[in-house]
């Protein structure tokens, strides 16, 4: 039973930490989105280089555990909320990628000393505000579980 409860813990700290690390990098940029062009170049690679490939391994990690903690606890893969939140998951995939191509696009446009659009920062915010849509959706589906 101790490695179930670890494997739990690691399950929910990571989907904590994903929850969180979207949130601050969601207001990190809208509050950068008007800053001078180099500093927000500079936070735009750091975020595409080095948080984007971080999250992914995280996102990667949630439904390994998550089969590990039904198949640690006996629980049937039919049910419906398991069912549904597997569901979720695959769409984290093309927002990620949406997430991805929009940031590349604004931090070209800031190397060629252009100014993004209004429309293309709104379109970022809400490529990630969806992904953090989605996660929720997914930790509220384990949370509601039947005991």
């Amino acid at each position: 039973m101790e490695h179930y409860l670890t494997v739990r813990i690691l399950h929910g700290g990571v989907a904590v930490f994903l929850m969180l690390g979207l949130l601050v990098h969601a207001v990190l940029l809208w509050r950068a989105r008007n800053a001078k062009a180099d500093e927000l170049q500079r936070k735009l690679q750091r975020t595409r280089q080095i948080s984007l490939p971080l999250f992914a391994l995280l996102w990667l990690s949630l439904p390994v555990s998550g089969w590990w903690l039904t198949h640690w606890a006996a629980m049937p893969l039919d049910q419906k909320w398991l069912l549904i939140s597997i569901l979720l998951l695959p769409l984290f995939v093309p927002f990620g990628f949406l997430l991805a191509g929009n940031l590349g696009r604004w931090q070209q446009l800031l190397a060629q000393k252009q100014q993004a659009s209004g429309r293309q920062q709104v379109f970022a915010l809400v490529w990630l505000l969806i992904l953090l849509a989605l996660l929720l959706g997914t930790s509220a589906l384990m949370g509601a579980k039947p005991v």
